[in-house]
């Protein structure tokens, strides 16, 4: 007799593709469409970016001359260290009165994007399906991811914009005339031969360009498969525990057991994984910045 498995419960792909599929403001085609929104990624990108504010603002508001408390002392250490890297990277004290509180919010807003990994899996995707139940919608179709730098358009937004930073500074630095001449001389130089110095030229604007967008593009990517990766670990060891919820047989309890232990050891293995890559992101953008200033 066959039996259908359907009754059991999703298969695994069918769990992952619904966990990895984003709520979005229309149908997601085949076709490249910018009119398409990762609503999502937007909400809780914005929501920990107004909390991470927030907690910056406590810990100035709560600022005291005397013994700091455990939250100041943190806030204080964490100032510390983005001000040393931001003096040891950019020298100019006058650029730094931007690039290091822009390093401190981009460490601070990364982190708390990346800590959103730490939630139960199925928690907030359960709210929000029931939410699409009783609004009289199908369930079935509640997408939501909560991890915004699993999502490749949030990570290249952030590279981009760090890019667009970097040009801005290439130019206030250096002059547009300067800048403009550095795309055409660096890094082979020029020649007093117009015939040679038009081939070196634009084999220095090619490298140019090319050096602008590798750096852009592993900047964000970077970012992006580590912790899609780690969402992806998350939702294995989410498996192990559904496996055993729907056997319903006693030999079933090592895949319970795997699962609690499996899931304790990479959360506590994924928090040096969030600050980790949210310290790399920050200190890239200082080394790019750096770079800006830099005259060839």
């Amino acid at each position: 007799m066959s039996v259908d498995t359907n009754t059991s419960g999703p298969s695994a792909s069918d769990y992952i593709v619904h966990h990895l599929t984003h709520w979005q403001n229309k149908p997601q085609t085949e076709i490249v469409d910018f009119s398409v929104f990762n609503i999502d990624s937007l909400f809780f990108s914005v929501l920990m970016g107004v909390v991470g504010c927030f907690l910056i603002w406590r810990a100035a508001r709560s600022a005291t001359s005397g013994v700091p408390g455990r939250f100041q002392a943190a806030v204080e250490v964490l100032l510390e260290m983005v001000d040393a890297q931001a003096k040891s990277i950019v020298h100019n004290a006058n650029s730094r009165k931007m690039v290091a509180p822009m390093a401190l919010t981009i460490f601070v807003w990364v982190f708390l994007l990346n800590a959103l990994d730490l939630l139960p899996l199925d928690v907030l995707p359960a709210i929000w399906a029931w939410a699409y139940g009783a609004a009289g919608l199908d369930p079935h179709h509640a997408y939501l991811r909560i991890v915004p730098t699993a999502d490749l358009s949030v990570t290249m937004g952030l590279s981009v914009s760090v890019l667009l930073v970097c040009l801005v500074y290439n130019v206030r630095i250096k002059g547009a005339g300067g800048w403009a001449h550095e795309l055409v001389v660096a890094p082979f130089g020029t020649s007093k031969n117009p015939l040679w110095a038009v081939l070196l030229g634009l084999m220095n604007f090619s490298m140019q360009m090319i050096e602008f967008v590798a750096k852009t593009v592993s900047h964000g990517m970077r970012l992006f498969g580590n912790m899609y990766a780690g969402e992806l670990v998350f939702m294995l060891i989410a498996l192990l525990g559904g496996a055993w919820a729907f056997s319903f047989e006693p030999s079933g309890l090592i895949l319970l057991l795997l699962h609690v232990v499996a899931g304790w050891a990479w959360a506590v293995f994924h928090i040096l994984i969030i600050t980790l890559q949210a310290f790399v992101f920050m200190m890239l953008t200082l080394v790019y910045i750096g770079q800006a200033h830099d005259a060839h």
